[in-house]
């Protein structure tokens, strides 16, 4: 039987049976490698039972160019002093860097009744309201996940489906160097535009817009 699978945005899943809904932990995770951060997902989602609660975690990483499994050669730096991991999530490559507020979001989607496309509708409302909060005015771009200002991407996102539970997330642009951005194709669109909030007059670091994120992400989870 098939345990795993990458599932993109569009895929339909069957519906679980009505199960309680536990309230989703938000764990501050602070700076994190990422390939030690991505086992501890994947131990997570292995070791999950029906009743375990879904968790949100927030944290920075350290410099690191990442791709998902059918990332395309062409889109990777040409040359870099920045590690770049292949990683177990659909999408192209990204940059992860200090600055970044990243929240996985590791979320029994049968338990909540959840398609793939209808969570990653639910974190880019999310990231939208988060920033609407902040006065920021973001919107979505059709065919391409993720939120935008002004035609620049401000975060990315990207999912993992095993045992019917998702894990990976989004990663919100905040006040981060955007250099390694311009030596790939970011989410494999040349000549795509990035920007972060620090350019659009948000104070908040990268930890508070992170919690501000999972607080929201854990609303909208709860009031579905």
């Amino acid at each position: 039987m098939k345990t795993e699978e990458i599932v993109s945005p569009g895929t339909k899943r069957g519906r679980a049976p009505a199960l309680a809904r536990p309230a989703p932990l938000i764990r501050e995770l602070g700076f994190a490698d990422y390939a030690s951060t991505c086992d501890a997902m994947r131990r997570f989602t292995a070791g999950r039972g029906p009743a375990t609660p879904d968790e949100l975690w927030v944290l920075e990483h350290p410099p690191v160019y990442t791709s998902g499994i059918a990332g395309r050669p062409q889109h990777f730096p040409k040359s870099s002093n920045i590690p770049l991991v292949r990683a177990d999530r659909g999408g192209q490559i990204t940059y992860h860097g200090p600055g970044q507020a990243v929240v996985y979001t590791l979320i029994d989607l049968e338990r909540r009744r959840l398609t793939v496309r209808g969570m990653v509708a639910l974190i880019e409302q999310a990231v939208i309201d988060t920033l609407a909060q902040c006065g920021v005015s973001a919107d979505r771009k059709t065919g391409a996940p993720g939120v935008y200002v002004g035609g620049a991407k401000i975060a990315a996102l990207g999912l993992r489906v095993r045992r019917g539970g998702c894990y990976h997330g989004v990663a919100l642009n905040v006040d981060m160097e955007l250099a390694p951005f311009s030596d790939i194709d970011p989410c494999g669109y040349p000549g795509l535009k990035v920007t972060q909030t620090s350019a659009h007059g948000v104070d908040a670091n990268a930890r508070e817009l992170g919690e501000a994120l999972a607080r929201r992400i854990a609303q909208l989870l709860e009031a579905r």
